[in-house]
């Protein structure tokens, strides 16, 4: 069997995340709060006015942020010669781009032989989308549930991780194993820094969804580095992106 076979069970992984609010003095009074407890323990290493926090850090949490993007890649095969696909779904409504991705993976991603990967995906993005569905009061689908299994029971892969080799004091942005590896770098526009300020003062969800698969190519392509196998020729990637609603049609492919 070839040993690159595995690759059709892959579904790649990112998303964008921007705070719920646009500023601070439009948050409610009972989120106020809570940002400002939040607040205390962030200002031990940045002294930062809380509105200024709220702007700058806010997204990274799911208790006060929203997802905005999320952006999906599989590896398929053209007469032998591996291609890779990724899509970019966003939408300003948080409720109805969760429910639509939700439906997705139940109809087609719940046999068990679909493998997320992401980077930093097991402190990032998997979890940050349970709980941004039980949020919204969204069922989550058996390949994210998740809660209570042990490290090595996780289903799901993290580049991050790979890279780690055990080392758990140890973070690598995806951007560095790029350079070392000589892949084209996803920070040829914006990065994460920059989502919220795009987000709401450009209003540029298309340039969110374009980063957002650039990311998304640059872990596959990082993780074909780590398993050795060849990396992918430029002709063969494909990216694609929908910023009104899930088109469920376009992601069967990843089965066939």
């Amino acid at each position: 069997m070839k040993k690159d076979l595995f690759l059709k069970q892959l579904l790649f992984i990112d998303i964008e995340t921007v705070r719920a609010e646009a500023t601070w003095e439009t948050l409610s009074l009972g989120m106020q709060q809570q940002w400002i407890r939040k607040a205390l323990s962030l200002n031990q290493h940045e002294d930062l006015p809380i509105p200024e926090l709220y702007r700058e850090r806010a997204g990274i949490y799911a208790e006060f942020g929203k997802v905005i993007c999320i952006s999906l890649g599989f590896f398929y095969q053209v007469e032998g010669v591996w291609h890779f696909k990724v899509k970019a779904y966003a939408h300003h409504d948080e409720q109805l781009l969760l429910q639509e991705f939700q439906t997705l993976l139940i109809e087609k991603f719940n046999q068990g032989n679909i493998t997320f990967v992401a980077h930093n995906g097991k402190e990032f993005d998997y979890p940050y989308l349970c709980r941004r569905m039980l949020v919204h009061q969204i069922e989550l689908p058996p390949c994210l549930q998740l809660s209570g299994k042990k490290p090595w029971g996780h289903p799901h892969l993290d580049t991050l991780e790979l890279w780690k080799f055990g080392d758990h004091k140890h973070y690598t942005p995806l951007a560095l194993l790029a350079e070392i590896f000589n892949i084209p770098s996803p920070k040829d526009d914006i990065d994460g820094s920059q989502v919220g300020r795009v987000y709401y003062e450009e209003k540029n969800l298309q340039r969110i969804a374009r980063y957002c698969n650039q990311d998304v190519v640059t872990t596959a392509r990082v993780f074909l580095r780590l398993k050795q196998l060849a990396d992918l020729e430029e002709e063969h990637i494909h990216s694609e992106y929908e910023l009104k609603h899930l088109e469920r049609h376009t992601v069967q492919q990843i089965n066939t």
